[in-house]
């Protein structure tokens, strides 16, 4: 049980109002005991089921304001015929009554009229139930009647859902859509003028994955959007209906075969049916708008490669190159009438003068405008195809008549899409955007053979799509119909203008922006007073004009070495052995009930509680380690292949799986001690680790960095104890700081999070904006800190810090943050809320987007937000190991992955994003419970007598729970649910 602070004593354990009187009649015993009563039901509205509910420091704080000796509580018996006098008295005093058939009827339909409809999570709604029955003083039942009335109101209030859906769709639509599931060999109305078998084939079609960047992929994407589309399903059939509701609709009918679907009654098959094509409608047109970004991307990437490649052949660099143009240059002006090859070719020979035309071309304008030429020759020859068509299924627009011209370019090329010109028609007018400029210029505008000048179509098609491209990236152009790349206006907060005042409460940040910036300016003029004041002391930091740039900071030397953890660790192995890994999986599982958090996707709760625990847990131990759910199943005789499979398809979907996960570290942070691990901590490290994966999909992408194809796992880890709270699957180009912020501010666990230490790739002046604006400290190790610059707090102050001048440059332009400052408010609103996803709030801050005024006004805030980092980083030796232990601490996480995801060379065997990121979500709780189960092993060996005063501070520096030396991740499976570890605590 979690230790209470005095202010939470102080809240909920202080007798109030009448309540001394009502103490007071009482004598001993009975006096101390009816407080704790009273003041318990006051808080949570039932009485407590026994002593061992009622925290230590409560009955010491009752006790002291009773006046009643804290032991005296022994003799009181909970259950007794007292305390039942004592529960009649405390129900009277506050006006509370038992719950009756009638009152609980009345809050089921209260339940259904106004929470069943919004919210489908169990938890949620019990939530809701016992602050109605708070609210309406009604004690509440039994723990089993109120699972059954949670269980009542959530079926009545889908019931309603589904009737509600179903009237709004059309009778067409809903013939379609019945035709999705006919059996074969039914004909009629119920399939209209389709065959029978065509119908799960073509849903079979809808729900099948993308395949990998290529045309056919696209073509087939397209397809399968046109196939949704033809069905009809009204685009506001769901307006009212929360998304996460339609959502997990979406997930249930994924897991269900036609024949199940046709066992639901009517108007649950067609809502179930509504909703996955109107979810899928939206994933089809990102996937399309990803295939549109990937392809145009890969044609330029593959000309850039073939060009290099055709001139390294030709390629030798030519060695004093400026003294040889000279010479050449001299010698053609002296030469008079002289030939050149008289003149030239006695100062540099043919074949110097051959190779340096040839490095030119490699490096020049020329070099652009053969990639230009090549990436045309791809573009007509091959992708021209599928690009095109995605004109006709994909509608673009702009909020910006800045990006006019690209929406009309489109529709010219849409116009003359099927035509065999050459070029556009003269009397046509071909609008000029941005992607025509520059060094396709020459390639656009040729001239014809009447010496007018023209737009050549193909060229100017595929600049077009380069244009697009930069500007779908950055959400300057959006796509009618998508979730991902929808139009920004909606990813931001709608009520954000009436509830101003409480946003920015959230926030914690002033209404005023003048106030805001005053702040800035004093803080960052403090930092750096403090290192100009401190630099002449700190060996390590030095500042000066240098070529490679002005900072030069000297790596930290090597910690001590602890003494003692080795022996700590070899003490767990002694007294446990070596564990096997499903049995600290199980350990976890039962010590903290995580698997509360699991319902059916399906809804289907026909198995037993015991049973289902056990396919669980193999099912997670299964895509855990990475072996597969048939190796798994092969060592336990009583649950199949098959078992275990259905319960993963309708229990274990990615949101119970992350809440199973949460659980485990919840109950971690309850079980620490802090004489041992400190304090709570308030940060996280966070960095991402590469998988190899299957590459038949549009999600694995090749990485530079490690130099193969994958996908990114990126962990936000608690730095005391080595506790993973948040975990992200990204693509190899994806951003890291968005998956930095989302990990901070979305984790869903009780930690909160002030600090978060990252490697470089997780840090950028974005970044250090953003995180100003969310209220919590971005810690980068910065590889190239040498090129860093200090930013002035104002103009006309070049005088002030003269020991940093070498690092400093221009001052901030305060006016841009001063006029965007609550339209930046808007954005870090938007991603508290969760309005939309980090990713598509931070794509409006790329390069691309430059111009951008906000965009520009969080680069300034950036600025000052990072200048004021790298004065406390250059100057404190302690923060700088701070960061690199934390970064430590995630590295050592990434180390774990190998031993624990050992299955098929660590390669996750999958191309379905689903199973994917259910493979990472397992990783992530057995990692979980190996930490879970280390906590309570060290702590037991540590409370012997022996232990006491051993660890010294080094010790204490490098203690952490995720060591695996004792773990057996290998070798049959062998699940037994009533053996235990034998532990303490927990």
């Amino acid at each position: 049980m979690r230790e209470l602070d005095q202010d939470e004593l102080i809240d909920r354990w202080t007798l109030l109002g009448k309540e001394p009187d009502l103490v007071a009649t009482k004598r001993g015993a009975a006096r101390l005991g009816f407080g704790l009563m009273l003041r318990f039901y006051t808080e949570r509205g039932r009485f407590p089921r026994g002593r061992a509910e009622i925290p230590d420091a409560a009955v010491d704080y009752v006790a002291r304001q009773v006046g009643v000796e804290r032991t005296e509580i022994a003799f009181y018996d909970f259950t007794g015929r007292t305390s039942k006098a004592h529960r009649t008295q405390i129900r009277e005093s506050l006006g509370y009554r038992e719950c009756s058939v009638s009152d609980a009827d009345e809050i089921v339909g209260w339940l259904v009229e106004h929470v069943t409809q919004r919210e489908r999570s169990g938890e949620r709604v019990r939530e809701h139930l016992l602050a109605r029955l708070r609210e309406v003083k009604v004690e509440p039942p039994t723990a089993g009647r109120i699972e059954r009335m949670v269980r009542s109101a959530l079926h009545r209030g889908e019931e309603l859902l589904f009737a509600q859906v179903s009237a709004r769709l059309p009778e067409p639509v809903k013939a379609r859509l019945r035709a999705l599931i006919a059996p074969s060999g039914v004909g009629g109305e119920e399939v209209l003028d389709d065959d029978a078998e065509e119908g799960p084939a073509m849903l079979a079609a809808i729900r099948s994955d993308p395949g990998n960047v290529s045309l056919n992929t696209m073509l087939t994407e397209i397809a399968k959007l046109e196939a949704v589309r033809a069905v009809g399903v009204p685009g506001d059939v769901f307006a009212d209906i929360g998304p996460k509701i339609v959502t997990g609709w979406r997930g249930r009918v994924a897991v269900e075969a036609p024949s199940h679907l046709r066992e639901h009654p009517l108007e649950t098959q067609l809502t179930l049916l509504a909703a996955l094509l109107y979810c899928q409608c939206r994933e089809i047109t990102d996937t399309l708008v990803e295939l549109l970004n990937s392809t145009v991307h890969r044609i330029n990437a593959r000309a850039e490669v073939r060009v290099t490649n055709e001139l390294i052949k030709e390629f030798k660099q030519v060695t004093g190159k400026e003294n040889l143009l000279f010479k050449v240059a001299e010698a053609t002006v002296d030469a008079g009438d002289q030939l050149v090859r008289d003149t030239v070719f006695a100062v540099a020979p043919q074949g110097v003068l051959r190779d340096l035309v040839a490095e030119f071309k490699s490096s020049g304008p020329t070099y652009q405008r053969t990639v230009k030429a090549t990436l045309r020759s791809s573009y007509t020859n091959h992708y021209r195809a599928g690009l095109i068509k995605l004109l006709s299924v994909l509608e673009f627009r702009s909020n910006n008549t800045t990006h006019r011209p690209v929406l009309d370019a489109l529709e010219l090329i849409g116009r003359y899409a099927g035509t065999n010109l050459r070029y556009y028609p003269a009397g046509d007018e071909v609008p000029v955007h941005r992607g025509v400029s520059g060094d396709w210029a020459e390639l656009v505008y040729q001239n014809d053979q009447h010496g007018t000048r023209r737009v050549v179509r193909m060229v100017y098609e595929i600049a077009t799509f380069q244009a697009l491209r930069d500007q779908l990236r950055c959400k300057e152009i959006w796509v009618v119909g998508a979730e991902k790349w929808r139009n920004p206006a909606e990813d931001l907060p709608a009520d954000f203008e009436e509830r101003r005042i409480e946003h920015y409460e959230k926030l914690g940040k002033p209404l005023d922006a003048g106030e805001f910036i005053e702040g800035l300016q004093a803080e960052m003029r403090a930092e750096l007073d403090a290192l100009h004041t401190a630099l002449p002391h700190c060996p390590w930091s030095e500042i000066k004009e240098r070529r490679q740039g002005a900072i030069k900071l000297t790596p930290l030397p090597k910690a001590p070495e602890p003494q003692n953890l080795r022996k700590l660790k070899s003490q767990v192995g002694t007294r446990w052995g070596v564990v096997p890994l499903i049995d600290m999986l199980k350990e976890a599982v039962l010590r903290t009930g995580c698997l509360r958090a699991v319902t059916s996707v399906a809804d289907r709760r026909n198995l037993p509680e015991d049973v289902l625990a056990e396919r669980l847990l193999l099912a997670i131990y299964a895509y855990g380690t990475n072996t597969g759910i048939k190796s798994v199943a092969g060592g336990i005789d009583r649950h199949t292949e098959d078992d275990i499979r259905y319960v993963r398809r309708r229990y274990l979907n990615a949101e119970a799986a992350r809440r199973i996960a949460i659980e485990i570290a919840n109950a971690t942070f309850a079980a620490r001690k802090p004489s041992i691990w400190g304090e709570s901590s308030t940060a996280i490290a966070s960095d991402s680790t590469h998988f190899g994966a299957y590459d038949q999909n549009i999600f694995t992408e090749h990485h530079s960095r490690y130099g193969r194809r994958g996908v990114l796992i990126y962990w936000s880890v608690e730095k005391n104890g080595s506790v993973v709270i948040h975990s992200q699957l990204l693509n190899c180009s994806a951003s890291e700081v968005h998956a930095m912020v989302e990990g901070a501010m979305h984790h869903g666990t009780e930690m909160d999070v002030e600090s978060s230490y990252v490697d470089t790739h997780g840090q950028s002046e974005i970044g250090f904006g953003v995180t100003r604006l969310l209220g919590f400290d971005l810690l980068p190790r910065i590889k190239r800190i040498n090129k860093c610059k200090l930013y002035r707090p104002a103009a006309g102050e070049t005088d002030l810090w003269p020991g940093l001048k070498p690092a400093m440059t221009r001052p901030i332009r305060w006016e841009l943050i001063a006029e965007q400052y609550d339209q930046m408010m808007k954005y870090a609103t938007a991603i508290r809320t969760r309005t939309a996803s980090t990713e598509a709030i931070l794509r409006r801050f790329m390069k691309a987007n430059a111009a951008h005024p906000t965009y520009q006004a969080m680069i300034e805030l950036g600025r000052v937000q990072k200048t004021i980092f790298l004065c406390r980083y250059l100057r404190s030796r302690e923060l700088q190991r701070e960061i690199n232990s934390g970064l430590n601490v995630v590295e050592s996480w990434n180390g774990a992955n190998s031993v624990i995801y050992y299955g098929k060379t660590s390669e996750i065997a999958s191309n379905r994003r689903d199973e994917q990121e259910m493979s990472v979500l397992c990783l992530r709780i057995c990692q979980a419970a190996l930490v879970y189960v280390n906590v309570l092993t060290i702590q037991a060996v540590l409370a012997d007598p022996e232990w006491d005063g051993v660890l010294t501070a080094e010790d204490g520096r490098g203690l952490t729970p995720l060591f695996w030396s004792h773990v057996l991740p290998y070798g049959e499976v062998k699940l037994n649910m009533n053996s235990r570890l034998t532990l303490s605590g927990g």
